[in-house]
Order: C-alpha cells, then sequence, then structure tokens
C-alpha cells in the first residue's frame, strides 16, 4: 500500500490553485469538474501518482469558506533550504506564521505557513 493523496476544502479553487503553483511551486496535475454534483476537484503535487502523493484541492459550488476545527494538523513539505524558501514565500505573498528554527526538543529544522483558507503547512529542512 502507498499514500494517494490527501484532500482539503477550498473556498476559492482559482486562488488556491494560484497558492500551491505559484507560492509553493506545484503543478496542477489535472481536474475535475462535476456539475451534477456540484463540485469540482484539482489535484496538485510535485509530481503525480505513483511517485509522489497528491493535493486534491474539493470546491462546493457556493460554499466560500470552512470552519478548520480542532482536528486537523498540518501538510508536511519537505525543503534543502528552509529560509530560501520561506524567503520566497514571503515574495510571493505568502504568510510565514513560524519562522524556520529548531522544533522543540529536537534538532529539525521547521516553519510554518498558511494557506488562503488557513490550513496550516509545514515545512521541514531535509
Amino acid at each position: 500500500m502507498r499514500m494517494l493523496h490527501t484532500m482539503i476544502r477550498v473556498g476559492d479553487l482559482q486562488r488556491s490553485i494560484h497558492f500551491y503553483t505559484d507560492v509553493l511551486g506545484m503543478k496542477l496535475l489535472r481536474t475535475q469538474d462535476n456539475p451534477e454534483f456540484k463540485y469540482t476537484l484539482a489535484y496538485l503535487g510535485y509530481d503525480s501518482n505513483p511517485e509522489q502523493a497528491e493535493l486534491e484541492l474539493t470546491w462546493n459550488y457556493g460554499v466560500s469558506s470552512y470552519e478548520m476545527g480542532t482536528a486537523y494538523g498540518h501538510i508536511a513539505i519537505g525543503t534543502e533550504d528552509i529560509v530560501a524558501m520561506c524567503n520566497r514565500i514571503r515574495e510571493k505573498g505568502g504568510k510565514i506564521t513560524r519562522e524556520p528554527g529548531p522544533v522543540k526538543g529536537g534538532t529539525i529544522v521547521i516553519a510554518f505557513l498558511e494557506d488562503p483558507d488557513g490550513y496550516r503547512i509545514e515545512l521541514i529542512e531535509t
């Protein structure tokens, strides 16, 4: 078995596609519109299955926001130069919520940012 994708619901599909492609450098892999059931899917990633897991964005017609709840944690993305990545994210208008630094109780360097819907994304220096 292997991980295929993670799905999150978004309030503005084009805004989210722009964020994940322009700010985080992912590729839009494919979209699927389902007007009969009133939703559109967009799959993004740095590579497609089976090489890497994908991120599925789900936009439900007419829904512009969701309550985050307390169960959601974050999406994690590895990067070789976390400082440069944070600078790039800021230059593209992204919101860094935790500057790069060691994880509490460890030496791995992490940072956090938020996407336009408020989903937390962890950067981990690899």
